[in-house]
C-alpha cells in the first residue's frame, strides 16, 4: 500500500504543459475516450480571444466565437451509442480527438481495493480472447485536492481496453468493464478516481459534510477562509517576502549551516523517528529542531532522480540532501515527498538535514512508522535550534490537510470537476479506513450517494457497493466485529433506491487487506449492473428476509431472487451462524437447509433462541450458504443490540494520517 500511495502522491502533482494559443479542453476530453450516449454533453474550453471555432462530431457541426478572454462553451447534442468517431475543434489552431466511442461511463471510486491494479494482483491473462476489447476504454484520473471544488482534474489518461493497458488500472474496474462489454453491445468507459487508505469524508462535498455536526471544526474553517489552494499559496508568497527575513529564516542552525554536507554532528544526541519533541524531553518547545542522518543508495537508484518521502512534519520544514536544499513545506498534515536531483546523489553516505519548525501544539516528524520508509524511520541525530515566543510570532494561513483523511479534499480535486460529464453510475469499494466509525459510516455513505446524484443532476443514478471481504484471523467465539458493522452499514445503504451491494465475504484473505481475487469482485458487480441497466439475467446474493423462533430453533427465510439456496458442504451443514437467547449472549450454532429456501438454526445449549447472526465477524472463515450460481449469502443479524462503534464519531485531529 505504501508504494501505491507514493505513486499517486507523485501523480497528484503532475500537470500538463499547455502552449499559449492552443485550444484547451477539460482534461477528461482526450482521444480514446467514451462520450456518454443519449445525453447533451457540455464542453467548456479556451482558445484565442474572439476566435471563430468550428466543432464537429458525426453529423454535428457547431460554430461559435470565443469571448474576449478566449473562453467558449459548446453543448454536443445527444448521440446514440457507437463509434469510433472523431471530435474536432478547428480555428487558428486545430485540436482533434480521435478514436472516440459513444456509450456509458462508469465511475470506479474508493480506496486501495478499488485502486489495486492488474499488476499489483499479479494477474496474467492466458486467454487470448480476453486480452483486447475494442468497446472498452480505461480513463485514469490523477489525484487532486483542494478546499473548494476545482474546475478541472489534474490529469486524465484515456487508453484502449487491453490487458496491457490495464496493468496500472483498477483490477476491479477492468473485470467489471470486461464483463459488461462481453455481455452487451454498448461501449463502456471506466473513469477510475480512487486512492488507498482514504476515509469516506475526504470524498464528500462540503455541503454534504455540513449535515453532520462532528465535522463543524473543519467545515466552518473552510467556509470562513473560502479560498482555494492556489489563492492561499499566492498569498503565502507575498507574506513571506517580509516574514522570512524578520521571523522565519533566523536562528543558530541556519547561521552555522547545520544543513551542510560536511557539518560535524558527532556531538548531537540521537532519537528514533517518528517522534514528537515531547517524546525526547521537550514538551513545550516552540521553534526549530534540527535532524540529520545518512543513507545509502543502490547503484541503480542514484543514477536517476530520487524521491525522498518524509511523511508528515509538524509544522514546517526545510530539507537538504548533501547540503543542497531539496524542498520545504508548510502545514503539519501535508505529506513531504521531495524529488532529489540525481546529480547531487552518491552511492554511500548521503546526508539529510531537516529543519523542523513548530509554531503551536506538538512538533516533530510524527506520522506512524507503518507509513514511513527505511530512510524516514529509525535513528536520527538531533539538536535543538531556536526557541520562539508564539504570542509574538506571526503565522500565515497555509494549505494544510492530509489527502487520506481531511474532509472534502479529494472530492473537490478529483470528483467535483467531473460533474459536467454525465456518467451512467458508480461502483464503490471503500470502508476499511472507516472501520473505527462503522455505525457512523452508514449515514455518511447514504449522504454521499444522495449528494453525488444531486451534483450529477441524476436523482436515480445507479450506485453499487462492494461489501468488505473476510479479513484477519477467525474468531474462536462470537464477538464484536468492526468489519461486520461496516458491512451492515453498507447493506443498509443499499436499501436506497437504485443502490445495490455485492458481498466478498468468501474471497478475502486473512493476512492481506488487499485480496487478489478482483475478478470475482468485478464480475459480481457486472452481474448486478447487467440486470439493472442492460436487461441481463438477475444474479444476486441471497439475503435475509425474516425469521421466527420456534421452540428450540430459529427458522430463517431468505430472499433468493429466483434462485435456490444450497450448501457447499457435502453433508449439507451451514457454517457461520451464531444464536443467542434473551440474554443476548451469542454462541456458535448448527444450521441446515429446509425446503422453501429456509434455514434452520439451533444449539443444544440454548433452549429458547431469540436472535441469530450470520457471518458476523471480521473473518467468519469458510462459509457454505450460497445460491445455485454459488453467490454467497449476505451477512446479517436479527438483533438490534448496540454495536461496538455506535458512539464513535469523527473528530478533528491535526495528527491524523
Amino acid at each position: 500500500m505504501k508504494l501505491l500511495i507514493k505513486y499517486f502522491l507523485l501523480i497528484a502533482i503532475i500537470s500538463p504543459i499547455v502552449t499559449f494559443g492552443q485550444i484547451e479542453l477539460p482534461k477528461i476530453f482526450t482521444s480514446n475516450m467514451v462520450l456518454p450516449r443519449d445525453k447533451a454533453i457540455p464542453i467548456k474550453g479556451k482558445a484565442q480571444p474572439n476566435e471563430t471555432l468550428k466543432i464537429t462530431i458525426k453529423d454535428q457541426v457547431h460554430k461559435l466565437k470565443t469571448d474576449k478572454k478566449g473562453d467558449f462553451n459548446v453543448v454536443l447534442n445527444p448521440m446514440s451509442y457507437g463509434g469510433p468517431f472523431t471530435l474536432s475543434f478547428k480555428g487558428k489552431e486545430n485540436k482533434v480527438l480521435d478514436n472516440i466511442l459513444i456509450g456509458d461511463l462508469w465511475l470506479c471510486a474508493g480506496q486501495s481495493n478499488m485502486q489495486y491494479s492488474i499488476k499489483m494482483i499479479n494477474y496474467t491473462e492466458k486467454d487470448t480472447a480476453k486480452m483486447k476489447y475494442p468497446k472498452l476504454r480505461l480513463g485514469a484520473v490523477g489525484i487532486g485536492t483542494d478546499y473548494l471544488p476545482k474546475d478541472d482534474v489534474s490529469v486524465v489518461y484515456w487508453l484502449e481496453g487491453t490487458i496491457e493497458n490495464a496493468q496500472n488500472f483498477s483490477a476491479t474496474g477492468w473485470f467489471f468493464g470486461r464483463h459488461l462489454v462481453e455481455n452487451q453491445d454498448v461501449p463502456i468507459g471506466l473513469v477510475s478516481s480512487n486512492l488507498g487508505a482514504t476515509t469516506i469524508e475526504t470524498w464528500m462535498s462540503l455541503g454534504a459534510l455540513k449535515q453532520f455536526s462532528q465535522f463543524d471544526e473543519v467545515t466552518n474553517d473552510i467556509s470562513k477562509t473560502n479560498k482555494n489552494f492556489e489563492t492561499i499559496n499566492k498569498e503565502l508568497e507575498v507574506f513571506r517576502k517580509e516574514w522570512d527575513k524578520k521571523h522565519y529564516l533566523k536562528g543558530i542552525g541556519l547561521d552555522e549551516k547545520w544543513h551542510a554536507d560536511n557539518y560535524d554532528d558527532s556531538n548531537w544526541k540521537t532519537v528514533n523517528i517518528p517522534a514528537f519533541f515531547e517524546d525526547f524531553g521537550y514538551k513545550n518547545h516552540d521553534g526549530s529542531f534540527w535532524f540529520r542522518r545518512t543513507f545509502d543508495l543502490k547503484k541503480e537508484q542514484f543514477k536517476k532522480d530520487f524521491t525522498l518521502g518524509l511523511s508528515q512534519i509538524d509544522d514546517y520544514d526545510i530539507t537538504w540532501v548533501n547540503g543542497q536544499k531539496v524542498g520545504e513545506t508548510f502545514g503539519n498534515m501535508n505529506f513531504r515527498n521531495y524529488v532529489v536531483p540525481k546529480g547531487i546523489l552518491r552511492e554511500k553516505r548521503n546526508t539529510i538535514a531537516v529543519r523542523v519548525f513548530d509554531v503551536e501544539g506538538k512538533g516533530g516528524m510524527h506520522t506512524n512508522a507503518f507509513w514511513g520508509n527505511n530512510i524516514r524511520n529509525g535513528e536520527w541525530k538531533y539538536k535543538k535550534g531556536r526557541t520562539i515566543d508564539t504570542s509574538k510570532f506571526p503565522t500565515p494561513k497555509v494549505v494544510n490537510g492530509s489527502l487520506f483523511s481531511y474532509p472534502t479534499l479529494l472530492y473537490n480535486g478529483s470528483i467535483a470537476p467531473l460533474h459536467d460529464l454525465p456518467i451512467k453510475g458508480v461502483i464503490w469499494y471503500q470502508g476499511e479506513a472507516n472501520e473505527n466509525r462503522a455505525v457512523e459510516y452508514e449515514q455518511l455513505l447514504k449522504t454521499m450517494i444522495t449528494d453525488w446524484r444531486t451534483k450529477w443532476n441524476n436523482p436515480n443514478m445507479p450506485f453499487y457497493i462492494v461489501q468488505l471481504a473476510n479479513y484477519k484471523q477467525e474468531d474462536t467465539l462470537p464477538t464484536d466485529s468492526k468489519w461486520a458493522e461496516i458491512r451492515e452499514s453498507q447493506t443498509n445503504a443499499a436499501k436506497m433506491e437504485h443502490v445495490d451491494v455485492i458481498t466478498t465475504i468468501d474471497i478475502g484473505a486473512a493476512n492481506d487487506i488487499h485480496p487478489t481475487n478482483k475478478m470475482d469482485v468485478g464480475k459480481r458487480l457486472g452481474q448486478l449492473v447487467m440486470y439493472d441497466n442492460y436487461n441481463g439475467k438477475l444474479l444476486r446474493s441471497p439475503s435475509y428476509k425474516s425469521h421466527i423462533s420456534e421452540a428450540d430453533k430459529i427458522i430463517i427465510k431468505m430472499n433468493t431472487f429466483g434462485s435456490q439456496l444450497k450448501s457447499l458442504d457435502k453433508h449439507g451443514y451451514l457454517r457461520g451462524f451464531a444464536i443467542a437467547g434473551e440474554d443476548g449472549v451469542f454462541e456458535w450454532a448448527k444450521a441446515y437447509l429446509k425446503e422453501n429456501n429456509e434455514v434452520i438454526v439451533f444449539s443444544k445449549n440454548i433452549k429458547n433462541p431469540k436472535y441469530v447472526r450470520y457471518a458476523w465477524s471480521d473473518n467468519p472463515g469458510d462459509l457454505d450458504l450460497v445460491n445455485t450460481e454459488k453467490l454467497p449469502a449476505l451477512p446479517f443479524r436479527t438483533d438490534t443490540f448496540k454495536l461496538s462503534t455506535a458512539d464513535a464519531k469523527y473528530f478533528f485531529s491535526p495528527y491524523r494520517f
